[in-house]
């Protein structure tokens, strides 16, 4: 596979690379492209394992996807879920970030930690922690605030409140990113904008900002493809309801794999999903300006 060509490479070294690049092909293989190449297939297939049923439909299941109020539904629930928890994401994570880069705040990597715990903490377990607190009972987000809202079970508030709990969890994400980013600056060009005479949000406005362009374009792809996936949170609290509220396409795609067992419309539907996802990938970038 690779030929000896730096003399100082003893055989076994040679023999390793191979192994691991082999090793790495074949996993990749059995686990990721055999899965994907058998899910395509089935997207074409009235296909319910448990039955034992795997009888060819042709572009049914597309044309039911493309057709389906629910899946549309799902889709512009997906969107409004995205779009909202992005911005708040990107937002709160620089205004953060900035503030934990700038002289004024000590301690600067015990609050880094602090922001990043909920990244790593389960989802399963976060949700479950705001559907206690969400409670209208005995709930502490209404005895706090003073308010009488049964959250998870209104349709005007649904949604809201699990954006609410995605964006606490996820923003420390961006937090870190945004630091790293901004520990990356060139510090001469900082140095010649205060030498300049320029004012803390001009050097923001016009230097900082623009440096962190790929940064920020990094954390909105990656905040994308998270999001349009996005259906643990939405099973724990609400199960799609109340009604269709909350249903996101992620979650009609479990729904009806593992409760319907319709395993060949929900491969269609995560064909449609994933085609979606790259094309909002790319008008990422080309809203950005990074792509040719």
């Amino acid at each position: 596979m690779f030929r000896k060509t730096n003399p100082l490479q003893s055989k076994s070294e040679i023999l390793l690379r191979n192994i691991t690049v082999t090793g790495m092909i074949l996993f990749y293989t059995v686990f990721l492209l055999v899965p994907i190449g058998i899910a395509f297939a089935g997207s074409f297939h009235e296909w319910n394992p448990l039955s034992g049923i795997y009888r060819f439909n042709g572009i049914e299941n597309y044309i039911s996807v493309f057709t389906s109020a629910l899946f549309g539904k799902s889709m512009l629930n997906t969107l409004i879920f995205s779009v909202v928890v992005i911005f708040f994401r990107v937002g709160l994570g620089l205004a953060i970030a900035i503030a934990i880069y700038s002289n004024l705040i000590k301690h600067k990597s015990f609050f880094r930690a602090i922001y990043y715990m909920p990244v790593v903490t389960p989802m399963v377990a976060v949700a479950f922690v705001w559907k206690f607190l969400y409670n209208p009972q005995i709930g502490a987000i209404n005895q706090i605030l003073g308010l009488d809202i049964n959250w998870l079970m209104n349709p005007k508030t649904a949604l809201l409140a699990i954006m609410i709990m995605t964006i606490w969890k996820d923003f420390g994400y961006a937090v870190v990113m945004f630091m790293a980013g901004l520990y990356s600056l060139p510090s001469d060009a900082m140095e010649a904008a205060r030498v300049d005479g320029a004012s803390s949000w001009q050097t923001f406005k016009y230097l900082t900002l623009p440096l962190l362009k790929p940064m920020t374009l990094f954390v909105v792809i990656t905040s994308i493809i998270s999001y349009i996936q996005a259906y643990v949170q939405v099973l724990i609290l609400t199960e799609g309801g109340p009604g269709t509220a909350t249903y996101l396409s992620s979650y009609i795609i479990y729904n009806e794999a593992f409760v319907k067992y319709n395993f060949g419309y929900a491969s269609a539907m995560s064909f449609v999903l994933f085609v979606i996802t790259a094309v909002f990938t790319w008008l990422s970038f080309r809203v950005s300006g990074d792509s040719e």
